[in-house]
């Protein structure tokens, strides 16, 4: 009936809701690249299957538009304790093993309980639902060995964990179309919990040449940007190097979740989602022109330049830079036009499409954040000033050493770059 039915997609959104918060929280501190920028893509589309959910529950009970916990409190408990995991490890673990096959098994009951006629439109986004839950999981399984190697020696306490979840969840009811059985002030103790707190130093693949600033001309005035193919190698190491984007995106997500409620998780959930396609694009191109990763610098220093600071500089640094280059993307996408380079058009393109929108999610969100905080004028620009002098000290920061580092690594793609394209054109 359409209460029960109101009552069960309500748990089932908080419960996407808390682990799509939980997921963009540890972003910065999984280390192996191909699952730090292909968890925003499941986050996206938890959040988009959420906000269908949220919706729907909305359209049960008009003209109500309250959504409480209320009795899930207990399994909501539970949920929300995936963030306090003892390692990226296990926070993966308990996605893979627990969380996303017990939504799937429950989206599936759903299904083959709805009625086409009276809950159409329910029917449709869970059927997505449960195809993507198919997709994650196996995503989450083929990324699962890089995931051990990273770090090998957090597998005991991982393994812990997901079994005291398992069994937890198993002793309440599981995730379901049933409410918990248990009382609705239940905590539980986990082996090797430990609260959570965002990485200040982001975690980064050691495949990859780890430095603090990923080319020279960011600490070297008098290294050139360049043209020609030094610009479409300059551009793709910026996108790769859009990973700290990716890692901003899902922490600035955890941190004002509760302050700024749902239409900012979703944003942010996009947000996040569009900064891992960028930070993919460079890394295809630069496999493409037959680079290892060994070769290529993955930089730290935006990220680092928020180190310590009110996370209100994370959400204004993406802001900073979001629109501190927006309006060279057209100048460049000719450029690779003129240097029949499409793959490079394409990317850029898309690049700056995303980017228009991401201008528009920094300046509407950072006022939004200091109305709440009490601000009688709420300025975004004046954020964005503070983070653009943070960067400045960050980059004055920079030693001798880092800029002979970056120099010699530049120099060596380029001439890699340079050879591949006279290969070419023999």
């Amino acid at each position: 009936m359409r209460h029960d039915t109101s009552v069960i997609l309500k748990r089932f959104f908080f419960i996407e809701q808390s682990l799509i918060i939980s997921q963009a929280g540890w972003l910065a501190g999984i280390e192996p690249i191909e699952v730090k920028t292909t968890l925003p893509r499941l986050i996206w589309q938890d959040a988009k299957t959420a906000d269908d959910m949220r919706t729907r529950v909305f359209e049960l009970r008009y003209p109500s538009r309250l959504m409480e916990i209320g009795e899930e409190t207990a399994l909501m408990n539970l949920v929300h304790e995936a963030r306090n995991a003892p390692n990226a490890l296990a926070l993966y673990r308990s996605l893979l093993e627990v969380f996303k096959p017990a939504l799937r098994k429950a989206y599936q009951d759903y299904l083959e309980l709805a009625d086409e006629i009276g809950d159409g439109p329910s029917i449709r986004f869970m059927r997505l639902a449960v195809q993507e839950k198919d997709e994650q999981i196996r995503l989450l399984a083929d990324m699962l060995p890089p995931m051990e190697a990273a770090t090998p020696q957090a597998k005991g306490a991982a393994d812990a964990w997901v079994q005291a979840l398992r069994q937890h969840q198993s002793d309440i009811g599981g995730i379901g179309l049933e409410p918990a059985e248990t009382e609705s002030d239940t905590t539980f103790e986990l082996p090797g919990r430990v609260p959570f707190a965002l990485a200040q130093i982001p975690a980064r693949d050691h495949r990859f040449r780890e430095v603090r600033y990923y080319w020279p001309d960011v600490i070297d005035p008098s290294f050139p940007y360049g043209d020609g193919l030094r610009l479409q190698l300059r551009s793709a190491i910026s996108h790769l190097n859009e990973v700290w984007a990716v890692e901003t995106g899902g922490a600035l997500l955890h941190a004002f979740a509760d302050d700024l409620e749902w239409e900012f998780v979703l944003d942010a959930a996009r947000w996040t989602y569009d900064e891992a396609r960028h930070c993919t694009m460079g890394l295809e191109r630069l496999r493409q022109w037959g680079f290892d990763l060994s070769e290529l610098p993955l930089g730290t220093y935006i990220y680092d330049s928020a180190y310590g600071q009110d996370p209100i500089y994370r959400l204004g640094m993406l802001y900073y830079f979001e629109t501190k280059n927006i309006k060279r993307k057209p100048e460049r996408i000719r450029s690779f036009v003129s240097y029949a380079d499409e793959v490079s058009q394409h990317d850029m393109d898309f690049d700056w499409a995303d980017e228009t929108i991401h201008a528009a999610y920094g300046h509407h969100w950072l006022a939004a954040l200091l109305k709440k905080r009490g601000f009688d004028d709420p300025d975004p620009h004046l954020i964005r000033a503070r983070c653009e002098a943070l960067v400045r000290a960050t980059v004055d920061r920079a030693t001798d050493a880092e800029r002979q580092e970056i120099r010699e690594i530049a120099e060596h793609l380029i001439t890699r770059a340079e050879q591949r394209a006279a290969d070419k054109h023999k």
